[in-house]
């Protein structure tokens, strides 16, 4: 199943812009869930069709049961889950690599201004954003609009584990039976059908269900972890209120590790020394305007 393989690549670059959390999460899904449904649950439910016997001679009675006990495959069943909760993963993973690449120009860009006259750098560094998630180890930091990207797919991920969990059992159940009585045309009456190997895939489908919940519950922890991340970003923000515009807090009045670092501090400062001196400019003039 090479699918599983491409599917597999993708969701290891996740794995480096997630949280703790969430690399467990990705643990979870691949041993527990891709692994066993490679090994186990493909061969166990190989003769899933062909060894589900009815009682009965009436041509096209067989099939018809078996399409009413499985209007889908356990297997399919998981492979569409699996694909579907994953997909909202690889949404964010291309949202994470347009930051990363736009992050990339603007950090080029304020490269060429450093080597301007000061006047022309100063003009044109104001007329960029400065990069604000891309750290200089080249990790990404999960804030701003990444942090609501995260959220988001974190909220679709928890909404569809719960879909596809109920799905399963209205689908058929979370155990198999030995027998299933089946009375739908064109059998003529009500017919006994057997299925193969009952114990065995109800022991599978028991551990996909298991694995299911601790993905749900390893998704509602990661967004609450989230929430609490951004009540306390939300709360230095506040206090960084109160810290003069030239000097930077003291926990972070430490040596620049690099040029780009140092760049980027001093276009940070340049910024809000510019806002503070237009806020204070309009303030008077409305006093002037006033008196």
């Amino acid at each position: 199943m090479g699918e599983w393989d491409v599917l597999g690549r993708l969701l290891d670059k996740v794995q480096s812009h997630s949280t703790v959390i969430g690399k467990v999460w990705l643990t979870v899904l691949f041993v527990f869930r891709i692994l066993v449904l490679r090994t186990g649950a493909d061969k166990v439910w190989g003769d899933e069709q062909s060894d589900f016997v009815c009682n009965t001679l009436q041509p096209g009675c067989e099939t018809v049961c078996y399409d009413v006990a499985f209007p889908i495959s356990h297997v399919r069943f998981w492979v569409f889950q699996i694909i579907a909760v994953a997909t909202p993963k690889l949404l964010y993973l291309g949202h994470v690599l347009h930051v990363i690449h736009i992050e990339k120009k603007m950090k080029e860009r304020i490269k060429k201004q450093a080597e301007l006259d000061d006047q022309a750098s100063l003009f044109l560094r104001r007329s960029f954003k400065v990069p604000k998630y891309t750290k200089s180890t080249g990790k990404i930091s999960i804030r701003g609009s990444l942090l609501r990207s995260y959220g988001l797919h974190l909220v679709a991920k928890i909404i569809l584990e719960v879909l596809f969990i109920a799905g399963q059992y209205f689908l058929y159940g979370f155990t198999l039976q030995t027998r299933y009585i089946c009375h739908s045309f064109p059998c003529p009456h009500k017919v006994d059908c057997f299925l193969s190997r009952p114990t065995e895939k109800s022991v599978i489908i028991w551990f996909m269900l298991v694995s299911a919940l601790v993905s749900l519950l390893l998704g509602v922890v990661e967004l609450l972890y989230l929430c609490v991340k951004a009540a306390k970003e939300c709360m230095a923000r506040r206090q960084g209120y109160t810290v003069t515009p030239v000097t930077p807090p003291h926990s972070e009045r430490k040596a620049f590790q690099s040029r780009d670092e140092m760049l980027q501090n001093f276009v940070n400062l340049e910024l809000e020394l510019q806002g503070r001196k237009l806020g204070v400019n309009e303030g008077s003039n409305k006093r002037n305007q006033t008196s």
